[in-house]
């Protein structure tokens, strides 16, 4: 016979080996978490600690017990099925089971039928594996009016995720940020690291974590997009506030190879009056991986280099990968001391680019204050306060996820929070230091890195019309997954020959895009590539270089257009300054999808090709190759002036040209005059 018990602020269901326990977990939300195991895991992964909760109201019927918290009320029955009703007794997420005799909770009288079947279905199926632990599976009912967000960062154009099968892995432009945002008004946290799979289909809504010791999720419910966020802000905490010298234009390639070229380019950016805030030095400026200092044969100088670039206005940041090579001093010690990511089969290398290497385990404490002790003797007591965590997925050579294992399990079990870690490494080390204004530059993240100071970028995209418009989609769906901090490489990252016009016409119009994007960087590996004067240097091999890529690299009239656009974007900082504020104080997307600033015009829900930039500006980046007008969608209630000074009365669509000079932007009339700076 199965349990159905009221204990002090929660319910608990218990049956044969699994627990059930719902319980409150900040305002309108509530924590979710099944085991088979005698007892729950208290890890928090993502969430911070509860701290006081409300009191929540607990009530029983002859089969049923309720637990309200605000708005969300969950029911569970004593066959152990669960659903969750809004503050209007409206259903909103209900299990998928499929038994011969079972009571359906979410369900009316009349469609409880459906949950009668042969299949012999749980909704929540814990598959023993050897080693003691399970596999999981956990099934909820589909509905097929549900819109689907968030969920962190995919190379595809799917805004809304309904119908899509997404990995639950971090890869080179992947991030699992595994927080969805539903239409139907609840917002859900897949609360662990586990390498997984979640498909939202038109049947069936199934999560899977391949090796795990318990279900968790949170879930929240509100009445707008907004509302659901800011209780995902509360609940796993929100980013920092961005700080000033971030909002401005930031400067890299694939790679200044020396000081020198470090030096001149900031010195060229001076001379022709070009706004410049940061300068970034990519990998391989130093001896060899895992060493975490300048090679002094290409930057003798570097804490003078630094001292430079400050009296002129830019910061430096540096690029620091988590590989360590099997030839350094540091592989020895590290090993030694189980500092870095083991193998359970074969040799111990996870990555063989320019020499064997293995990764540092983000997951271990003593692993994070070791590279974090050498980067601050050898970086930061130069003068260097951002920090480019390139590789932070891991980029594994092969993604055999069941081959490796770290301090806190096998990565099949506790893989995604690798870059959440190596985030809090350097987040941690830089407030050690009384650092309050933190960036970290990370190419992966997960549920919680948003706290860590992390900005994100969407990966080595290539440079294709294709990939631009992935990218207005993983830039919306990261910020709804509590990622606020975001951007791209300017002109994507590969494929981009300076002197091809079709290469020319993409830049220009990334390049528009990013002046309106929450960080505005402009990198890549540009062709044709040059190759290092040595191909050897202390048995090392070197790296190459990308072609210029600054914004005088690519002909006198696209300099006029980037130009115009570093100014523009000189403008717009103080607005960006002001949404930044709104990100850190309450978890609000920087890029916001309509349907997040408009959720009750229909019309908000199907436009994804367009966005707002904060509250006051529209953005409708030009995202196909030869494209000289395109369609935007104007909000009801509002009055909505262009860059040209052009007033539009909103709730129509319009048609617009967009010459190479152009992307369209509107202001909404009645924007304070940060957004109208830009008119």
């Amino acid at each position: 016979m199965s349990e159905l018990i009221a204990e002090k602020n929660r319910i608990l269901w218990h049956f044969d080996q699994q627990t059930l326990v719902i319980e409150p977990w900040g305002e309108h939300s509530l924590r979710v978490r099944a085991t088979c195991r005698p007892e729950l895991n208290d890890s928090l992964w993502a969430l911070l600690p509860a701290g006081a909760q409300p009191q929540a109201e607990i009530s029983r019927s002859a089969e049923t017990l309720t637990l309200r918290n605000g708005n969300i009320t969950a029911s569970v029955n004593i066959k152990g099925q669960l659903a969750f009703y809004n503050q209007r007794g409206e259903l909103i997420l209900e299990e998928f089971w499929r038994q011969r005799s079972t009571v359906g909770i979410g369900a009316t009288e009349k469609s409880q039928d459906k949950y009668i079947s042969a299949l012999k279905m749980d909704a929540r199926e814990f598959k023993a594996i050897p080693g003691g632990k399970h596999q999981l599976t956990v099934r909820f009912e589909s509905r097929p009016d549900e819109k689907i967000y968030g969920m962190g960062q995919y190379q595809q154009n799917c805004l809304d995720l309904k119908g899509c099968t997404l990995e639950l892995a971090q890869r080179n432009s992947q991030a699992s940020v595994p927080f969805m945002l539903s239409s139907l008004g609840y917002g859900m946290l897949w609360n662990n690291p586990a390498i997984g799979e979640v498909t939202f289909g038109k049947n069936i809504t199934r999560w899977e974590a391949q090796v795990t010791e318990q279900m968790d999720y949170w879930i929240t419910a509100g009445d707008t997009p907004a509302d659901i966020m800011h209780q995902y802000g509360r609940a796993t905490g929100t980013a920092p506030q961005m700080p000033e010298y971030a909002t401005g234009f930031w400067q890299c390639k694939l790679r200044y190879r020396t000081q020198q070229e470090v030096l001149e380019v900031a010195r060229e950016y001076k001379r022709r009056n070009l706004p410049v805030s940061v300068i970034v030095i990519d990998f391989f400026h130093w001896p060899n991986q895992g060493t975490w200092c300048f090679d002094p044969v290409d930057w003798p100088d570097p804490k003078a280099m630094v001292a430079e670039l400050k009296s002129l206005g830019i910061e430096t940041m540096v690029s620091v990968w988590p590989t360590v090579d099997s030839r350094t001093d540091n592989y020895k010690e590290m090993k030694s001391k189980g500092y870095l990511v083991n193998t359970d089969r074969g040799v111990s290398v996870n990555l063989d680019f320019l020499g064997n290497c293995t990764f540092f385990d983000a997951t271990h404490p003593g692993a994070r204050q070791f590279v974090w002790e050498k980067v601050k003797q050898n970086y930061y007591d130069l003068g260097i306060r951002t920090f480019w965590l390139d590789e932070a997925e891991p980029e594994y050579r092969a993604y055999d996820f069941d081959n490796y294992r770290y301090h806190l399990g096998p990565v099949l079990e506790v893989g995604n929070i690798y870059p959440q870690k190596f985030a809090q490494g350097f987040y941690d080390g830089l407030q050690q230091e009384g650092e309050n204004e933190i960036v970290n530059l990370v190419r992966c993240a997960w549920a919680g890195s948003q706290r860590y100071g992390v900005l994100a970028w969407s990966g080595d995209i290539h440079s294709s019309f294709h990939a631009l418009r992935n990218q207005i989609a993983a830039g919306l769906n990261m910020g709804l997954a509590g990622i606020p901090w975001w951007t791209t490489d300017i002109g994507g990252f590969q494929g981009g020959n300076v002197n091809d016009p079709a290469f020319q016409e993409l830049l220009i119009r990334w390049f528009q895009w990013g002046v309106f994007c929450p960080v505005m960087r402009l990198h890549g590996y540009r062709e044709p590539q040059i190759q290092p004067p040595e191909p050897w240097r202390d048995g090392i091999a070197q790296c190459n270089s990308g072609a210029a890529n600054e914004v005088w690299s690519y002909g006198e009239e696209n300099y006029q257009l980037m130009k115009n656009g570093l100014f523009l974007r000189e403008k717009l900082r103080p607005y960006i300054s002001r949404v930044m504020q709104e990100a850190h104080e309450k978890g609000d997307p920087v890029m916001r999808t309509m349907f997040y600033q408009y959720p009750a015009q229909a019309e908000s829900w199907q436009v994804e090709d367009q966005y707002m930039l904060g509250a006051d500006i529209l953005v409708a980046p030009v995202l196909y190759a030869g494209q000289r007008e395109r369609e935007v969608w104007l909000p009801a209630g509002e009055t909505w002036v262009a860059l040209n000074g052009e007033r539009y009365e909103g709730g129509r669509t319009i048609t617009v040209a967009t010459p190479m000079s152009e992307i369209p932007v509107f202001v909404r009339e009645g924007a304070d005059s940060t957004a109208r700076a830009i008119l």
